[in-house]
């Protein structure tokens, strides 16, 4: 009996979730209520309460499920090619990815038209943390294997970073009509100024990829079950 009251919260949790990111997208932030979600799910008020406390946990949730799937593609690429891990690719893979999902792309090019009061709240932080774009760790393995420029630690680029990486996403709404730049065409601009800025010239050897490509799957595999969890909600379905 247990198996199947799981499946169906789960159903009802990803109803929720379906509802609030249409409506979201539709109408925006400031004219989304719980009470339009929960008619829109066909579910009761409570229901949502249920698996939600507030609004701004549930708007995380439709934007943590958002970034489950960018991190998901970003493991399936590796695995894939064990390339793909070096900072100039991973980095650009996932600005492709995260401008393709909505929720991602209005969350970090500052869509105020969209998320209106979520762009202020603490809940949307997770979101945006330097975690989600390159913790630590992962810069640890990218040094250990000689895949950063020589002499670089990984706080020093805290900074400079998510200044470069965000700056490429805050730049959408203030650039020309005229622009002739497609969303590929961008990324490989990003991808083309972190190599510059902090790889060395040599490229990587196949060895050493594959080896620091499991220890750096293994960092992104926990951190998209860290954003599962904020996606399933109270009830953890």
């Amino acid at each position: 009996m247990a198996e199947p009251r799981r499946a169906d919260q789960g159903a009802r949790a990803g109803r929720i979730l379906d509802a609030a990111k249409d409506l979201l997208l539709r109408w925006g932030y400031r004219r989304v209520t719980i009470d339009e979600i929960a008619k829109h799910a066909g579910v009761g008020k409570g229901t949502v309460y249920l698996h939600w406390r507030t609004r701004e946990q549930l708007f995380l949730a439709v934007g943590a499920r958002e970034a489950v799937e960018m991190i998901e593609a970003v493991v399936a690429a590796m695995r894939a090619d064990p390339a793909e891990i070096t900072l100039h690719r991973y980095m650009r893979r996932f600005f492709v990815e995260a401008m393709r999902r909505p929720v991602l792309r209005a969350i970090f090019t500052r869509d105020d038209e969209t998320l209106g009061r979520f762009l202020s709240s603490p809940s949307r932080r997770p979101l945006e943390s330097a975690k989600l774009v390159a913790s630590r760790e992962y810069l640890g393995v990218l040094i250990e294997h000689d895949l950063l420029r020589e002499g670089l630690r990984p706080e020093d680029l805290d900074y400079s970073l998510p200044t470069i990486v965000f700056g490429f996403f805050a730049i959408e709404p203030l650039l020309p009509p005229g622009t002739a730049l497609g969303l590929e065409d961008k990324a490989d601009h990003l991808a083309d100024t972190l190599r510059r800025t902090f790889e060395p010239a040599a490229p990587p050897a196949t060895a050493d990829l594959a080896t620091a490509a499991a220890k750096v799957i293994e960092i992104f595999e926990r951190l998209a079950r860290e954003y599962q969890d904020a996606a399933r909600g109270i009830t953890g379905e």
